[in-house]
């Protein structure tokens, strides 16, 4: 029976399997330390030349590696082979997407805008007005806030169905970073200056990350750390409204558990009946409404309306009652008329800046998640992409703008986007009608919320936070990591417990020191062979297979570079210490071969070459033979080799690095075995 290397492509882990199949043959072949076979194996080897890949200028190199790294889904390639007209056409749309659908929309296409962008428009004025109240802002900023930019991201947004406006957690954490040092009630107007101020800021670093292609900084903030994020600023922000709900004056300002509770307590001559027993109502009414829309996703206009039918009804209740005069506070009078400018009010110099620029940072950041990742999934519930560069030039101009016209942070909200998507919204013109009616509201209607009970903002807070607890999620994570559970632990009861912006830095480098942990300490582990198969697992997965005694067969999952060389070492070394061990205790055959199987190193560095070098030694030392079952996927300038351009290497086409030929450490190639 002869054995021949065939150079046919395969699958990355049978060439793993075959490779170790061929150590194992070829050592029991020549070196006679395996159990003799019944029948006489002849190996005939083809020996094929692995030559490095083609030289290449370092510019070129860095210039691929710049490319993979901030332009990696290549926004040039729809302008290769165009006449300078149509790149000058697909320039614009590109910068305004509403020159792609804008020409071809359609009056089918406006009847279900223009019934979504009412639907979300009865949604987004009740919302706006209590957001802003959140924001220790004045109400109307709210509405503001709710006119100029939809206007402005429907011409630059990339999502259909996102409607933008005030959200519930930058309220919170733009009022509770700036009342740190500006009391909103004895200095309105200088507190509001800090707000636009911080919003300018915010918005300039949404677009910079969109320009500068850094989107990837916001990916520090992972799903565990906004599940307990989001459910923690949602209980706070509920807390919040016990102000509202209960009727107290005198409430403290702090956004901590403890001191919530201690002001609710010793404040308990305050509480008003007549507030509660409305408070009580509206908010059941709120919540049977929002069970209503769940239960039953076709009446998603029943949640939708509720806000603003509550707000009717509550309005009619006050004037009628004169329930003003009874321990019920209200609005008050709101001013009439569109935005008025305020880029004069933007605030740059003096011993706030820092304290803008810190909130702007954290608002930004907070938002731009929340925008992108509710635009992609609506986009992924009707199959189309949402660019995330474009949305975070999109948000960040459209709070830049908003800035410079009495808005403050506003980014794109789930409860609004899924009341858009379910009323049928088509496209973003959705986000103009809804603007469009706000502006009648602000030009005609201001009047009529002048009685509007303050308790009934509270509710409306409160019902639209309550989803953001997401108690199935997180379930779900510590079903399957018990360390991203604890991350989400961590920003929960951070934010609970500390502060909205710590509980979230808190979670935040927990979650880069796992990412480290993971380089450092990379996942080894040893293989055994499943019998009557060529195919090799991990020893503690699977029960069936089974170790090969005198081998030692390691792979190594991860790259191999300077931050895990050392643990690296120390680690092979500790496993071939406890076989050895073991085979002292069962009296087996000794120890005489160590295979490292490098098929999933993506890629190593010089201190990588520099392991192997020592490796090499440290097993002649013992008098072992090491091996390498495949070599490395990738150099140490991350590219890898195509086969193209290996042509002497038939197989995978990976690179055989020079400086690996140099370490002196053995290679068989994971190639497929053909016997014949």
């Amino acid at each position: 029976m002869e054995t021949k290397l065939h150079n046919t492509s395969s699958d990355h882990e049978q060439g793993s399997i075959d490779g170790f199949m061929d150590i194992i043959n070829m050592s029991s072949h020549h070196h006679h330390r395996c159990a003799a076979t019944s029948s006489e194996i002849n190996i005939a080897l083809e020996v094929h030349k692995v030559v490095p890949p083609p030289p290449t200028s370092t510019l070129h190199k860095l210039n691929s590696r710049l490319k993979e790294t901030f332009f990696p889904d290549d926004p040039l390639r729809q302008f290769k082979g165009k006449s300078t007209r149509t790149k000058f056409i697909l320039f614009f749309q590109y910068i305004f997407p509403i020159l792609q659908w804008g020409p071809s929309y359609s009056f089918k296409l406006f009847k279900s805008d223009i019934i979504a962008g009412l639907t979300i428009a009865s949604l987004a004025i009740p919302q706006g007005i209590s957001y802003a109240k959140l924001a220790s802002l004045p109400p109307i900023v709210g509405l503001y806030s709710s006119f100029v930019p939809p206007l402005v991201y429907a011409a630059l947004g990339s999502s259909k169905h996102l409607a933008v406006g005030p959200v519930s957690i930058a309220s919170l954490i733009l009022g509770s970073m700036l009342r740190q040092e500006v009391n909103p009630s004895k200095d309105p107007l200088f507190f509001l200056q800090l707000a636009f101020t911080s919003t300018f800021f915010a918005g300039l670093f949404q677009a910079s990350l969109g320009i500068l292609r850094l989107g990837f900084i916001i990916d520090f903030l992972s799903k565990a750390t906004l599940i307990g994020f989001m459910a923690g600023a949602a209980i706070i922000v509920s807390l919040q409204q016990l102000k509202s709900l209960l009727g107290i004056v005198h409430f403290t300002k702090q956004m901590g558990l403890v001191p919530v509770f201690s002001s609710v307590f010793h404040n308990t001559h305050e509480w008003s009946w007549q507030t509660i027993l409305m408070g009580f109502c509206f908010l059941l009414l709120l919540l049977l409404a929002r069970h209503v829309s769940i239960k039953k996703p076709r009446l998603f206009w029943v949640s939708a309306g509720a806000p603003l039918a509550s707000v009717i009804l509550s309005t009619v209740l006050v004037f009628a009652f004169k329930a003003q005069n009874h321990g019920i506070s209200v609005i008050g009078k709101l001013e009439e008329g569109l935005n008025p400018p305020s880029w004069n009010m933007l605030h740059f110099q003096g011993h706030y800046l820092g304290l803008v620029v810190k909130t702007g940072l954290v608002t930004g950041i907070i938002s731009l998640t929340e925008g992108i990742a509710v635009g992609r999934t609506f986009a992924a519930l009707k199959d189309y992409q949402v660019d995330g560069n474009k949305e975070m030039m999109a948000i960040g101009l459209m709070n830049m703008v908003g800035s410079s016209t009495s808005c403050y942070v506003t980014t794109g909200a789930f409860s609004r986007s899924a009341v858009n998507y379910n009323a049928g919204a088509k496209t973003a013109f959705s986000n103009i009608v809804m603007s469009v009616t706000v502006m009648v509201t602000l030009l005609f209607l201001m009047p009529l919320f002048h009685y509007t009970p303050n308790v009934v903002l509270g509710a409306i807070i409160v019902t639209a936070v309550i989803g953001l607890i997401d108690v199935p999620a997180a379930y779900l994570i510590w079903k399957i990591d018990k360390f991203d559970f604890v991350v989400c632990l961590c920003a929960f009861f951070g934010v609970l417990f500390i502060s909205v912006q710590g509980g979230l830095a808190i979670a935040v480098a927990i979650s880069i020191f796992k990412i480290l942990l993971q380089i450092t300490r990379p996942k080894t582990v040893i293989l055994g062979n499943i019998p009557g198969t060529n195919i090799y697992r991990n020893l503690s997965h699977y029960k069936e297979a089974k170790g090969i005694p005198g081998f030692v067969i390691l792979s190594i999952e991860a790259p191999v570079n300077f931050a895990n060389a050392t643990y690296l070492n120390e680690r092979i070394s500790r496993w071939i210490e406890e076989y050895e061990l073991e085979e002292e205790v069962n009296k087996q055959s000794d120890l005489q071969f160590v295979i490292l199987d490098m098929s999933a190193v993506s890629a190593i560095d010089t201190s990588g070459i520099s392991l192997i070098k020592d490796l090499k030694k440290t097993m002649e030392r013992r008098g072992l033979e090491a091996n390498c079952a495949s070599e490395p996927r990738g150099r140490g300038d991350g590219e890898t080799t195509t086969r193209e351009q290996s042509p002497g290497f038939l197989g995978d086409g990976l690179p055989l690095l020079d400086c690996w030929r140099g370490s002196g450490f053995p290679i068989i190639q994971d190639e497929k075995r053909c016997i014949k």
